[in-house]
């Protein structure tokens, strides 16, 4: 493990870099955000790859508004006209998404120093302290999420525990390109998505609470299809989001680590196979990436240089009884886990 400053806040305080090593990989991990800032994978030829998104400075992802990396909470994804229900209580939250909640609002878990509890070679373990009410949330919230490289996988394993109800959903909102993050696009990437059923959104790309087949749509992803094929198809859910926004309901028990979704390029051989146990997973094949800084080693970022596998509850769950919950109750145990593996193919 190698531990150095990457930068400073306006403020002064420091952001620290940890580097975590296991076998050929290797990743850089931030305080500011728990930012995955880079993943190494060797390719087909043995070459070191780095397949995530990421920038050289505080100041370059202070900019950005694409999540880039960043640990996500309390709750990943939108929340409907920033508002829900609980416990007989309505809990009115920051909307940083024109009319609705998106991410955590303006000072989510992406904005914050996280704390570090425990640094090996090949882990990290990173902790925050959420109080009552912030962005709207009720319920102080401890949150600890574990970064542990292995031989041939990143695991995530997500923790967390209040002392009062509330809601909660945490993701990694990494941007990958198995072609290089230097690539230019990752629309040359193929996507596969373990999941028979999707949630349709409306134009503000809020979940309508339908839960509908994938069927005889481009929404169905079961076999492997490369995202510029199909990305701009003319199918209204795609011309709403740009392109592919959307959650999938994976199959298979919530609650188990199983198979949720795939990519590969062709041109490095590098695949990612996504384990997780959440109820779902948001593939986004970046369709607004625009007016990005440089990234890293001055990199260019356009329109689908990247896509996100999030793993996630539903969005707008709280919004909607049909959907998986949650509800955080008093003194319950949040636990999850996304396991991304890599291996290459010719």
């Amino acid at each position: 493990m190698d531990k150095t400053v990457f930068d400073y806040l306006p403020d002064g305080t420091a952001v620290e870099q940890y580097t975590l090593k296991n076998g050929y990989l290797s990743c850089e991990i931030l305080t500011y955000g728990g930012i995955l800032k880079s993943l190494a994978v060797p390719d087909i030829n043995g070459n070191m790859t780095d397949i995530v998104l990421g920038f050289d400075s505080i100041e370059t992802y202070s900019k950005q508004d694409g999540y880039i990396g960043a640990l996500i909470g309390r709750y990943a994804n939108r929340i409907g006209a920033g508002r829900f229900e609980l416990n007989g209580k309505i809990y009115e939250l920051y909307n940083n998404d024109g009319n609705n909640h998106l991410h955590g609002g303006a000072a989510g878990f992406d904005k914050q120093i996280w704390q570090v509890e425990k640094a090996t070679d090949n882990m990290l373990v990173l902790t925050l302290f959420s109080p009552d009410g912030q962005e709207g949330y009720p319920a102080n919230l401890s949150v600890r999420v574990t970064y542990t490289l292995g031989t041939d996988a990143l695991t995530i394993d997500y923790y967390a525990k209040s002392d009062a109800d509330t809601i909660c959903n945490l993701t990694n909102h990494a941007y990958f390109n198995l072609s290089g993050h230097d690539n230019g696009t990752a629309e040359d990437n193929f996507i596969q998505i373990n999941a028979d059923f999707y949630t349709p959104t409306d134009k503000e790309s809020i979940t309508t609470g339908e839960i509908a087949a994938v069927d005889n749509t481009p929404m169905d992803l079961r076999k492997p299809l490369r995202i510029g094929d199909y990305a701009d198809k003319d199918f209204l859910q795609l011309k709403l989001a740009g392109g592919y926004d959307h959650n999938w309901c994976i199959n298979g028990e919530n609650g188990t680590l199983r198979f949720a979704a795939s990519a590969k390029s062709e041109d490095t051989g590098i695949v990612m196979k996504t384990y997780t146990t959440q109820p779902g997973i948001q593939f986004y094949s970046g369709n607004y990436i625009q007016d990005f800084p440089k990234g890293k080693g001055g990199a260019e970022y356009k329109k689908r240089s990247g896509f996100c596998f999030e793993t996630q509850c539903y969005p707008d769950s709280p919004n909607h009884s049909n959907f998986p919950s949650a509800v955080l109750k008093a003194g319950e145990v949040y636990s999850h886990s996304t396991v991304y593996e890599f291996c290459v193919e010719k």
